[in-house]
């Protein structure tokens, strides 16, 4: 592992901690606020404000984590993206299957460092914030919808991050809150993961803490945003073909 690798490694890991930490953590509070109340799940009390609070704590937390890590990494915080951006040849495989492991890590501790915080309840009542489709809602159809959320989520990201066309300084607010509203929408129906490495962790800290087990949602979680960001990465660089704007900006994947 080279010196710069080892910078990106860390700053995906710490990244994606935060995404976490704070995204999930909102779903945890708001759920214990709620048990607290005599109800249960997430929006018998708030209704749409819940997930619109929930949103907001998950949008703005990537946009910070954009404008912090994204000059040293560029910030994927998700295994989708890093594999969208692979497909596309915008990221080498070795460098990819680092920025994976790290954000896998890295929302493993998000997920432990929430109980830590927050005790037993977390996993008991919150569940530490782990995704699963609402009532209602068949297999399939959950997967259809995080598939179109991430399709959206890396349409997005091929626009505002990785055309060097787009207008500079605003990647972060942009991807932030096409997060946040892609949570607003899906969060109801599959809990709008559109990140495998957001769903592993909670899941395997649940697992491990003696939470509810969830592994069999997972294909899910993982299929859908996968398929999601490589059907738009592809989709973007078709449509950008002729103008030659399908490339990173050096400083995110420039092994100095």
């Amino acid at each position: 592992m080279t010196c710069n690798i080892r910078k990106k490694f860390f700053a995906e890991l710490l990244g994606t901690f935060f995404l976490v930490f704070f995204g999930t953590g909102s779903a945890v509070v708001t759920l214990l606020i709620t048990e607290a109340a005599g109800a249960t799940g997430i929006g018998p009390l708030g209704g749409l404000g819940d997930w619109i609070a929930i949103a907001l704590a998950f949008g703005l937390t990537v946009m910070i984590c954009i404008y912090v890590f994204g000059k040293i990494s560029g910030a994927h915080l998700n295994p989708a993206v890093t594999i969208g951006l692979l497909v596309t040849k915008n990221i080498a495989l070795i460098d990819s299957i680092y920025y994976i492991v790290a954000q896998v890590i890295g929302a493993c501790l998000g997920s432990l460092c929430l109980f830590l915080c927050l005790g037993a309840p977390a996993v008991t009542i919150g569940g530490l914030g782990a995704t699963a489709p609402g009532l209602g809602v068949s297999y399939m159809q959950a997967m259809f919808a995080e598939f179109l959320g991430t399709f959206f989520l890396m349409m997005v990201i091929m626009g505002v991050a990785v055309d060097k066309k787009a207008e500079p300084g605003f990647a972060g607010i942009s991807i932030g809150m096409t997060v946040a509203a892609v949570i607003v929408v899906l969060g109801a129906f599959t809990s709008a993961s559109i990140n495998p490495a957001r769903t592993f962790g909670p899941y395997l800290m649940d697992m491990l803490l003696g939470g509810a087990n969830l592994w069999g949602f997972f294909p899910i979680y993982l299929i859908g945003p996968i398929a999601g960001a490589i059907c738009a990465a592809f989709a973007y660089a078709y449509l950008a073909k002729d103008s030659g704007v399908c490339e990173l900006p050096q400083p995110f994947f420039n092994d100095e």
